[in-house]
């Protein structure tokens, strides 16, 4: 059932900046890049929200980025990403500051959190955006993504319910270039810890050098490559053009 909403409440951008142990993923500058280009239409702030553990070093970043201001949460318990325990301190956060429009990567992590958020808000998501712009009208958020097998391009809308979320595959957008002349508002915020379902017991990364997701190049196999070994030469290449080795799925 609708519920209604003083949408008027909400203002600004939100971006989830994402972090792996302080290591800041692509996609979170590149996010920051397209909502500062948002935020001109609306005449609003960009954030970025920051949580994790060690990770104020990269509020600073952020902001050369395109932030105007950062929401920082640098806790232990926030060590170990975990979609249950993130998802509900950014529920808290958006319940309590009200953006107009959240954004998130299109990640692993991304992609497990965002649908929490969304059905914890009763609000709309669209995910695996290929466009986002600001209908000059309504001053809505217009979500482009592919539908049908990519076979034509859907333009999504949220009219009625608060926040307006999207997520956003890595390289779709391009970060701006960095300004280290900006200034911007860091506030660290502190919440009572959230308990998780599951808990971690290690990581387990068998990933060698780029990841596909930060590569610029990317050299893929498919059953024409024959056989195993063949798939060396492609490797060579990967290497030597300094990007990533892909391949379909079948192989």
């Amino acid at each position: 059932e609708a519920e209604n909403h003083d949408l008027s409440e909400y203002k600004g951008i939100w971006v989830f900046a994402e972090q792996r142990y302080g290591k800041l993923k692509s996609v979170s500058l590149e996010l920051l890049g397209k909502a500062k280009e948002l935020s001109a239409e609306l005449e609003t702030k960009v954030t970025a929200v920051l949580l994790g553990h060690g990770v104020e070093f990269l509020a600073d970043k952020l902001i050369v980025y395109g932030a105007d201001e950062v929401l920082m949460m640098d806790e232990e318990w926030l060590n170990d990403f975990n979609d249950h325990i993130y998802g509900e301190v950014m529920v808290q956060l958006i319940n309590e500051y009200k953006p107009e429009i959240v954004l998130v990567g299109a990640t692993s992590k991304g992609r497990s959190m965002a649908p929490h958020i969304s059905s914890s808000l009763k609000t709309g998501l669209t995910a695996d955006c290929t466009g986002l712009n600001i209908d000059k009208e309504s001053k809505l958020l217009v979500q482009t993504r592919p539908a049908f097998g990519g076979n034509l391009m859907a333009e999504i809308i949220c009219p009625n319910s608060r926040p307006q979320m999207a997520t956003v595959r890595p390289k779709v957008f391009k970060p701006m270039e960095p300004d280290y002349k900006r200034h911007g508002k860091i506030n660290r915020i502190q919440k009572h810890p959230v308990e998780g379902f599951v808990r971690l017991i290690r990581n387990i990364d068998n990933t060698e050098g780029i990841g596909l997701s930060d590569a610029e190049i990317i050299v893929s196999v498919g059953r024409g490559i024959g056989s195993a070994k063949n798939i060396q030469l492609a490797k060579e290449l990967a290497d030597t053009l300094g990007g990533a080795l892909g391949s379909s799925r079948p192989v």
